[in-house]
This record gives structure tokens, sequence and C-alpha cells, in this order.
């Protein structure tokens, strides 16, 4: 929307799940998974809000191998899970009675290195996964996943859109700007 607003424009989109270096790298806008403590001061922010981690299938996958109720059935059920080049998994997270987090590395049918590349596999039917509410939020709202588990789901991280105030914002990054307030604000 925002390119068919401004047809002039020629924005240079790039994704990555490696900490980028806004100022180092001479990046207009980023938008960032985490918070502001992580930062330098040299970066402007705007909270978008907060992800929540939701353990997430589709319903051809969970018709045909069921729907799991514990952390024992996820056991017996394929894993998409996000993991790194060297093939280090990273953990699912749980909650447990008391407000305790429970730290799980899962058995994988599949390793992804993206959120996005865990998405299309689940989409795939290839299993079940778990994932931030900001990118399934829209496969949820047409029934192409369901969530399972919602009593294990757990608060994730805050996500910022951040820029340098190093430089003045040019009217295009400010215009940006405003539509991803506006658009990517987590309800």
């Amino acid at each position: 929307r925002f390119c068919e607003q401004y047809s002039n424009l020629r924005p240079q989109v790039t994704f990555t799940d490696r900490f980028v270096d806004v100022q180092e790298e001479g990046l207009d806008l980023a938008v960032r998974i985490g918070g502001p403590a992580y930062w330098p001061a040299s970066l402007g922010h705007v909270h978008l809000g907060d992800e929540r981690l939701i353990f997430c299938a589709t319903p051809a996958y969970l018709a045909r191998r069921g729907t799991p109720e514990s952390i024992a059935d996820l056991t017996r059920h394929d894993c998409v899970v996000y993991g790194r080049a060297d093939g280090t998994a990273s953990p699912w997270l749980f909650s447990s009675a008391g407000g305790q987090i429970e730290r799980r590395t899962m058995a994988h049918r599949i390793m992804a290195g993206d959120g996005e590349a865990q998405m299309t596999a689940v989409l795939a039917d290839m299993g079940v996964a778990q994932l931030a509410t900001w990118l399934v939020r829209d496969h949820l709202a047409l029934g192409a996943v369901v969530e399972v588990m919602a009593e294990r789901a757990i608060d994730g991280l805050p996500l910022h859109v951040v820029w340098p105030l190093v430089r003045p914002m040019a009217p295009k990054v400010s215009a940006l700007l405003d539509q991803l307030k506006a658009r990517l604000k987590i309800r």
C-alpha cells in the first residue's frame, strides 16, 4: 500500500533473523523483536505491541494425526522448529503452573532458520509449531491454522520499529514510519 501511495519510491527491503546494526548498515528503519535495553541510545523507536507464542497446526494435519493436549502428546507429533545453520534447535517454551516457563528442545520433522519458513511448513501440513501471534494472526483468522494447547502459550517479546537518530528523518521515511505504526500495531 505504501508503494501504491508513493509510486515514485523504490524501497529496498531486507529480511533477516540476525542482529542488524541499523546505523552501521545505513538502514532507514527496521522492525525489531526485543526490547530497547539491547539497543544504543542513538536509536529512536515505537512500540508496536508484544507477541504471544502459541502452538498451531493446520486442521488437515490435526485431522490426520490428532490434536495434542499435552507436552507428552507433542512428542508423538511432527514438530516444525526454529533452528540455526549449525543444526541447533531453539527450545520451545511452555507455560506451567505458577507462571513458570518450561523449556524443551523438541524432536523435529523439519527445522527452519526463519519464522516465515516455519509458517510455510505448517501450512503445508508438516506438523505443529510454536509461532508468534504476529506471524500467524491472518492464518488463524482465515482458519488455515488453529491454535492447540492454548493453556501452554506464553507471552513473547516486544516488537518495535527503530531508526537511527544520528541523521534527520527524510519525509519518505517519516511517511513509511507512520504507515508501519498504523498497519503493524499488534492488538
